[in-house]
Order: C-alpha cells, then sequence, then structure tokens
C-alpha cells in the first residue's frame, strides 16, 4: 500500500485527484494539504510514502515546501506542474524532488506515477522531460549563468564504467526494468548501481542523475 499525502491548494481539482487516487486499491491517501504549510505539517505528522505537490500554493510554494520535505526525509515527493513553469520544475528538481508530472495527466498516468515514485524510481512527464533536455542543451549564450555554474565533468571520474552506463540510462528515463535488459543485468543489481552513484554523485534522486547525464552529455 502506497500511502500518499496530497497537496493542492485548488479544492475542485485536489477532489479530483483524491477521487482518482482512492479508486486504487495499492494506494491510500491519509491527508490533504491545501497550502505548503500544511503539506510540510501533514508530512511530518503523517510521514506518507510520498507528497503530491502542487508547485504554486499559498503560504509556502511547492518548490520550498518540497525543500523541507525531502531535507528532513520526510517523504518523497512527486510534483505537479504546468507545461510552461519550467523555472519551478528547476527549482523542485534542486530541491530534491522525485518526479514531475503534469497538471493535465490522464488517471491512468498518475496512478502509475505515484506507483513508479513509490518504487523508489524517478519519474518525469514526457513534456517535461523535452523541455529539461532542450534547456541544458543551449547554447551557452542562451543561459549563460547556469552553464557557467554547471557541474564538474570531473565528478564522473568517481564512477565505474558500470556505473556511468546506468547514469546514460538514467538520462534517457528508463526504468531499473528497461536499464537491466538493456545492459543485461538483473533488476536488482541496477539498484544497487544506482544507489551506488546517487551516493558518490551526491544527488538525492534518480531524476537528478537524469538531468546530470543530460548535461554533461553522458
Amino acid at each position: 500500500m502506497i500511502r500518499v499525502l496530497v497537496a493542492e491548494d485548488q479544492s475542485a481539482v485536489r477532489a479530483g485527484l483524491v477521487l482518482i487516487l482512492r479508486s486504487a486499491p495499492d494506494i491510500e491517501v491519509v491527508g490533504e494539504a491545501s497550502d505548503g504549510e500544511e503539506a510540510v505539517a501533514l508530512a511530518r505528522e503523517l510521514r506518507p510514502d510520498l507528497v503530491l505537490m502542487d508547485i504554486q500554493m499559498p503560504r509556502l510554494d511547492g518548490v520550498s515546501a518540497t525543500r523541507q520535505v525531502v531535507a528532513d526525509g520526510l517523504s518523497d515527493v512527486l510534483v505537479l506542474t504546468t507545461f510552461d513553469l519550467d523555472e519551478y520544475v528547476f527549482g523542485a528538481l534542486r530541491a530534491g524532488a522525485s518526479g514531475f508530472l503534469l497538471k493535465n495527466t490522464e488517471a491512468k498516468d498518475l496512478l502509475e506515477a505515484v506507483r513508479t515514485v513509490g518504487r523508489g524510481e524517478g519519474l518525469i512527464a514526457p513534456a517535461v522531460t523535452r523541455r529539461l533536455i532542450a534547456e541544458f542543451a543551449a547554447p551557452k549564450t542562451v543561459r549563460p549563468a547556469r552553464r557557467e555554474n554547471g557541474p564538474d565533468p570531473a565528478i564522473l571520474d568517481t564512477l565505474t564504467r558500470r556505473e556511468r552506463e546506468v547514469l546514460a540510462c538514467l538520462g534517457e528515463g528508463l526504468s531499473n526494468a528497461e536499464i537491466a535488459g538493456r545492459l543485461d543485468m538483473a533488476e536488482a543489481t541496477v539498484k544497487t548501481h544506482v544507489s551506488r552513484l546517487l551516493a558518490k554523485l551526491e544527488l538525492r534522486s534518480r531524476v537528478q542523475a537524469a538531468v546530470l547525464a543530460q548535461e554533461l552529455g553522458v
């Protein structure tokens, strides 16, 4: 059973999300929050497996709330975003979000996203993935600050050849099962490699690893 806290300030949207989640026998909605501060407080109280976090909320925005939830080790966070809010996506990524989902996602895809993050895997909606890749592939003149302050490629020297291969697969958005199939290894071995490379690179989530892979051209 995946225990989920839903944080969304629009009551009608929140009710819709709760209705969808409660339709699944393996998902339990343990709480609802209407703003970021309430989301953090309930995460501390309820310790859910996952917080479904809206980005734009009153009192405390979703990025700040995500940062607090992840920093305190309270829960994984699956962020709800809209197609044109890239700056929030990057903020949530840095804050340690485990996934990004568009608000217009179909019900079945929402449930599968919750299950994916609940298994400890990262997830980025395809439309958001395209934006992320385009952003990191942009010429230096387009976004100088982020490129100049980007990661040092030398950090990859800490990885083994196999870990680099796994990192490259993460950059393509592959699941553990898909990585196992491509690299001809057991899924449990993939999980071990993912855990090790996250620790070596000092990253909080597979999603951060995927973006790092894109930025460094792994």
